[in-house]
This record gives structure tokens, sequence and C-alpha cells, in this order.
């Protein structure tokens, strides 16, 4: 088998390995792996195949994961799933390590696939599978917080009577703006990606699919929305209180908050970690598009919640967490910790429960 060929076919390989000898003691059968994940024995065959192997979505790797993290996925001879709420600690490790190294795999086997395609035979698929990636190609609308008439003064070319006027100086958590709009183009190729600030809205934009950039002090409609949807965690942006502003969750009639941690000395004020808070629910003005809420104390929070599922090391983990944790939820929320290094933004890893201050909806019995 030459180089290229045992790199094409090295996702099945692995695949056929971790059946056979993940547990030297214990052989996996194709059709326990089927019971697990609900499958035919033929799809299992064709993800194992080095002739031909079909590459596996990331989903069913996911299962793959889960299911080869634990030997308790093989109980009295049943194969079955484990949540990730149920695992250990050293479970939940070796789960991360699989889902890791299969995915990459897989995103050679994708590149090797791509390399032997023509134009003319390529399939259409898109280039991502995770939250960013709206399947049904409708249009998509940005709503970013803007800076306020009296700051914008300050900036210089942020005013239409300049020469050289840019009109996105306009907007705030530029960062943000940036890494998402280009994540949401490349993972949305058919559909319409729209940049809006609150000034320039129009009624069709709030009927797509919306996602929400800033807080509720830049942002109106992120309050507005954030006012009619139910939820248990609430922005608070009191900046001349004692502690500044905070992040609320209601515990049952306790409630609880979340502060930035800052350092101070004299006037100087450095941010060593933000709050931050990532929403995913039906858009309230159209309920077969959804609402995404990207927001932060401050503006490296935004960031840090969008880089989330932009960032190529982590999405595809964040996104294997949200589907592992919340399934077919019609609405959820994480509220999270997002360190800061110097002026550098760490990416929140939310397989780590020391990212993760708050979920919603909350684990139920049987989860």
């Amino acid at each position: 088998m030459s180089g290229d060929d045992s790199a094409r076919s090295a996702l099945a390989r692995r695949l056929r390995e971790l059946r056979d000898s993940r547990w030297p003691d214990l052989r996996v059968t194709q059709a326990q792996l089927c019971d697990a994940f609900q499958v035919s024995v033929p799809l299992i065959s064709s993800w194992e195949s080095l002739r031909a192997p079909k590459i596996p979505p990331l989903p069913r790797l996911e299962k793959y994961a889960a299911f080869f993290a634990t030997r308790r996925s093989l109980s009295n001879g049943q194969a079955r799933l484990l949540p990730l709420s149920d695992m250990t600690r050293e479970e939940l490790d070796e789960h991360r390590a699989l889902l890791d190294e299969l995915t990459r795999l897989r995103q050679v086997a994708l590149r090797f696939q791509a390399a032997g395609e023509t134009a003319e035979t390529a399939p259409a698929r898109d280039s991502y599978e995770g939250p960013w990636h709206f399947a049904d190609g409708a249009p998509i609308t940005i709503i970013c917080s803007q800076v306020p008439p009296e700051e914008r003064a300050k900036i210089p070319y942020a005013t239409p009577e300049q020469g050289d006027y840019i009109e996105i100086y306009k907007y705030s958590d530029l960062d943000s703006l940036f890494e998402l709009h280009g994540h949401l183009r490349a993972a949305n190729p058919r559909s319409l990606v729209t940049l809006r600030a609150t000034e320039d809205l129009r009624s069709d934009d709030l009927t797509t699919h919306v996602v929400l950039l800033g807080g509720v002090d830049y942002n109106q409609v992120t309050a507005s929305m954030l006012g009619r949807i139910e939820l248990p965690v609430r922005q608070v942006p009191d900046w001349e209180g004692e502690h500044g502003p905070y992040f609320e969750v209601d515990l049952g009639g306790d409630t609880r908050r979340h502060y930035p941690r800052i350092s101070r000395s004299g006037d100087s004020l450095q941010l060593l970690e933000d709050v931050a808070f990532f929403y995913r629910g039906a858009n309230p003005d159209n309920v077969q598009r959804t609402l995404t809420i990207c927001n932060g104390m401050y503006a490296r929070g935004v960031y840090g919640a969008v880089r989330a599922l932009t960032d190529e090391r982590f999405r595809d983990r964040n996104a294997a967490y949200l589907r592992a944790r919340f399934g077919a939820a019609e609405s959820y929320c994480i509220l999270t910790r997002v360190r800061i290094e110097g002026r550098v933004v760490v990416t929140p890893d939310w397989t780590l429960d020391a990212y993760r201050l708050h979920e919603w909806p909350g684990p139920t019995h049987g989860d």
C-alpha cells in the first residue's frame, strides 16, 4: 500500500482497529455498534472499508468516541452509548482524546477525497457541519453592537463627512464581527449573509436566521430579544456598581452572580477573565429560523463566545459537546468563562467543567 493510500484509508483502519482491539480481551462486533448507533451493518462496513471507505459525518464519530471511551458501553453484553454527563473524568478525557484523533483523521480523508474529485464529479456539500451551518440555505443577518454616537465622533473616518469615511467603524465588537462574518460565509455558501447595525434594520432582517453580537448596553436588539425569551440568565450592566457588571443566574429562587475578573492599578484596568454567553433557539419573529446570541460583559468576552465555535482547534470539540449535552433541545445556552492572557483571548473548551459556569436547560433525570 502506498503512502497516499495509507493516509487516505487511515480513518477506516482506525475505526476497524477500535472495534477489533480497543479492549484486548473484548472484541466488539459490527452488530453491537449498529445497536448502539442505531445504524445498519452495511453502513458500519462502509466506514471500515479500506478499498472504498465512506467518510462518516462528525455526529457518528462523536458516537464512536463516546462508545470506546469506556468499557461500560458493553454492560452485560448489551451495547449502549453513555451520556457524557454519566462519564467519569477519566472517561471524559478518553472521549476528548478519541474525538480529536478521529476528527483529524476525518479531515485528512476529506482532503484526499477532494483532491480526487474534478469540478464535474465533486458532490455538492458544505465545508462545515457545526452550529454555524444552516442547512436550509436561508438568509442570515448579523446584527452587531453599535458604537454610541458620542464615541463614534472621536474616531477618525467614522462619520460620513470625512473624505475617507469607513462605514464599518460604526460597529462595536469588530474582532468578533470579522471572525464570524467570514466563518458564516464559508459555512453557508448558499446563504446570503447580511450585516446590520440597529439603525439600519429592516423588517425582513428580523425574520432570517438572526445572529446578535454584543451586550444589552450597545445592542438594543439583544436587550429586546432577551426580554422576550424566557431564560434563567440575565445580563446586568451595572458599570457604576461596587463590583461592576455581571451575569445573574436564577437557580430556583436563589440567584448567583458571575463577574469578570479584573486587575486594577491606579487608573489602569486589566481584564483577566470575562464572562460570556452563548444562546441558540428559535427566532421569536419566525420560528422556522434561528436566533443566536453571542454576548459578553466586554468585547473580548463576545469574541470568546464566537471563537468557541469558529476556532479550528476547538470548534468541532465544542460542537460535539453541544450535541451530546443538549441533543435536539429547541433552545439552550451556556454561560462561560473567557480567559485573557495579556491581550490574547483564550478560546474556551466547553468539554472542561472549569469553563462552564451555567448551562440551560439543566440536566434532567436520565440524561
